[in-house]
């Protein structure tokens, strides 16, 4: 393979054991790749991960399998707080992973906090789930001072918006406010499933166009989960990138699995091989896509070459 892929959008925990608007979401006790989840259990993980466990190891693993280079960790409040853990993945292995840290947001005083996390933590850019924040400005004056705090030391910040003109507005101000903060914004806008196209949705394309900033880029981290009703090659999830990259350039676009959740229902090479098969997109428009962009933004060198390793049915 002549390019290096990077995963834009993932996730990693040792312990998921938290709560989400006082519901329980954790592993089930005899059945470690399924949780509780919200009031209903739900297949979180691969049946084949059976002790709760989403390590680096076996994400390395299925990223050597597919070929995928790097990968960024991101953090959402569904799985805990894993500032801990990641930490440790990323001084074990600095030239595969981006890992981002999260603060308490839902609590106020969280300043602090995310100033240990970049100081003397070491991580080098801050999750917000902002679609879990709605009704908690994301311009109030700790979320801004911390804002800052990341500008100033070029730190890089990883956010999710609401499918809401509200967050929008909002997360605009912070970049008008502060235009040297790398950002990267999840899940393609929210791009919806395929009975109500994104690119009619005129509050998804104001979000869309936020990448038209400099420091601004959209990753389409979990489009196979927002298309699974389609299921594979999940063409409209091709079409939403193709708009997506109509609207502020392909090199503002870059590609997210959601591992693990994503894989419960396909492959990890599954995850991108939908865009190598669609001709939506030029072969360098899926370069650009697929890695070379976030190579870029995230300044990932030295990637390992991959060689394609055949499998046993082949």
């Amino acid at each position: 393979m002549g390019q290096h892929i990077i995963d834009a959008h993932s996730h990693l925990w040792l312990h998921q054991d938290t709560q989400w608007n006082g519901l329980a979401i954790r592993t089930k006790d005899g059945n470690g790749s399924r949780s509780e989840f919200l009031g209903e259990e739900r297949q979180m993980l691969p049946p084949f991960m059976i002790d709760g466990r989403n390590t680096a190891e076996v994400f390395l693993s299925n990223m050597d399998y597919a070929q995928v280079g790097a990968a960024v960790v991101v953090q959402e409040f569904i799985d805990g707080l894993q500032n801990d853990y990641l930490q440790s993945v990323q001084r074990r292995y600095p030239g595969r992973f981006f890992c981002f840290a999260m603060a308490d947001y839902l609590k106020d005083g969280f300043y602090e906090q995310a100033l240990h996390l970049l100081a003397v933590d070491g991580f080098r850019g801050m999750a917000i789930p902002g679609h879990r924040l709605l009704g908690r400005k994301l311009t109030n004056n700790e979320m801004m001072k911390m804002f800052k705090l990341m500008e100033a030391n070029d730190k890089y910040l990883s956010i999710t918006l609401a499918d809401s003109d509200e967050q929008v507005g909002e997360l605009r101000e912070v970049i008008e406010e502060c235009p040297q903060l790398k950002v990267a914004i999840g899940h393609l806008g929210m791009a919806d499933p395929p009975l109500t196209p994104p690119w009619e949705n005129e509050t998804w394309r104001r979000q869309i166009l936020l990448g038209r900033n400099p420091n601004v880029m959209i990753e389409s981290g979990g489009i196979t989960w927002l298309y699974n009703s389609e299921f594979y090659p999940f063409p409209s999830a091709v079409r939403a990138i193709r708009e997506a990259a109509d609207l502020v350039g392909i090199d503002r676009l870059m590609w997210g699995s959601d591992y693990p959740r994503t894989i419960t229902a396909i492959t990890y090479r599954m995850s991108y091989d939908f865009v190598r098969r669609s001709p939506l997109l030029s072969a360098d428009e899926q370069e650009a896509f697929l890695g070379d962009n976030a190579r870029r933004f995230y300044g990932f060198t030295n990637l390992p070459e991959l060689p394609y390793i055949k499998n046993m049915s082949e």
